[in-house]
């Protein structure tokens, strides 16, 4: 019967299809690059870059400017900062360095909303999310995104690895770590600019943060925690996407998914426990 429903309504409603086509994508991107960011301890580095793109995004709707120009060359920027700092010798780095740049972004961008005397662009949707608002436009961007992202990921997987653990023995070693660092901003940059959309400024930190966080508790190895980072994300955007579709009483998808992430999170930590016990006994 809620089965029925919800592939009645997939097939009458575009914007459910929709919703669909750029959510599987964003958060099957969001979990691959957010095994590599949690692992070097920027687990909120999305929330910063949301904030970051929020500034922007008010900003160029001030000025009539095209509001994605604007935002993905400036996070870009931000995150390439953040991501490279972190190896350096600099004094603010790691989440002093998203603290200072995410809130500043934020205040400068509903600063300049206000004195601007607002605007037709609609900003609450980038800050709290839209899922059913999404356009053709979002679908085919959301696709060249994956395609991009997926690729680059599995090319640069053993890179990707060395970076993640140790940038500094990969540079002595010749790897271009720079280089790497780079792509890994863009990618990053990319996933949360589109993300936004979708989860909003607020939310859109827990497809980064949740999926590898519930990974490890239940895997050991870097690709065990990756694969299962992508399975877990997917898994939880759909139920939560699921169950906020087939309710009768109205409520919101994004908070759906994030309080289907945390049921998980709180399952796979018993799981992990339980576990780490049962291995403790065995050696004993």
């Amino acid at each position: 019967m809620i089965f029925s429903r919800f592939f009645e309504m997939l097939s009458a409603y575009d914007f459910i299809r929709y919703a669909l086509l750029v959510g599987i994508p964003v958060t099957l991107c969001a979990a691959l690059l957010g095994v590599t960011l949690v692992l070097r301890r920027f687990s909120m580095i999305g929330d910063g870059l949301s904030h970051i793109g929020f500034g922007a995004l008010s900003v160029a709707a001030a000025v009539h400017w095209t509001p994605l120009h604007v935002a993905i060359p400036a996070v870009i920027a931000a995150a390439f900062f953040l991501l490279r700092g972190s190896a350096g010798g600099r004094k603010l780095r790691g989440d002093a360095a998203i603290a200072l740049l995410s809130t500043s972004c934020l205040a400068i961008g509903m600063l300049v909303t206000h004195l601007s005397g607002g605007t037709n662009f609609d900003l609450m949707g980038y800050m709290f999310g839209s899922l059913f608002a999404l356009t053709q436009t979002d679908v085919w961007l959301s696709l060249v995104l994956c395609a991009v992202v997926l690729p680059g990921f599995c090319w640069f997987f053993h890179r990707v690895f060395s970076i993640t653990f140790d940038v500094t023995f990969a540079r002595a070693t010749g790897l271009r770590t720079n280089l790497y660092q780079f792509i890994l901003a863009v990618l990053t940059a990319l996933t949360i600019v589109l993300g936004m959309r979708m989860m909003g400024t607020l939310l859109i930190s827990s497809l980064v943060i949740f999926p590898t966080l519930i990974s490890t508790r239940v895997c050991k190895s870097f690709f065990g925690v990756t694969i299962g980072a992508a399975i877990v994300g997917i898994f939880c955007f759909l139920l939560g996407f699921f169950l906020s579709t087939v309710s009768e009483i109205p409520i919101p998808t994004g908070s759906t998914i994030v309080v289907v992430n945390f049921i998980c999170f709180g399952i796979a930590s018993v799981v992990g426990w339980v576990r780490s016990k049962t291995e403790i006994r065995h050696t004993h």
